[in-house]
């Protein structure tokens, strides 16, 4: 497995609870500004010490970047990482796949 593979592996992974779906939703729709840790903790109405683990594997993958203001901690999606993975699957695959979606014959 190359790097490439790897990183999105461990991206796709750390997508998979749904939680963190929801996670890096809210956070994708908050655009550049993104969210307070507090926001994304009231909004997923859940426990600071269940949503921090979710939290740092979506950062651990590079999916979610973290940035100190003053007090707050803000969190925002990396878009280029986020689209990468949509990239990534077109691309490596359905190379092979016609526009129906069905692999040619």
């Amino acid at each position: 497995m190359d790097e490439t593979e790897k990183r999105v592996a461990d991206r796709l992974a750390a997508l998979g609870a749904p939680v963190r779906l929801r996670l890096i939703r809210l956070l994708v729709r908050a655009g550049d500004e993104g969210l307070t840790v507090g926001d994304l903790q009231r909004r997923l109405e859940m426990p600071a010490s269940t949503h921090a683990h979710h939290l740092a594997a979506l950062v651990r993958t590079g999916l979610v970047h973290q940035e100190r203001r003053g007090r707050e901690v803000f969190c925002r999606a990396d878009f280029a990482a986020v689209r990468g993975l949509g990239e990534y699957l077109s691309d490596q695959c359905c190379a092979d796949v016609g526009v129906s979606g069905r692999a040619p014959e």
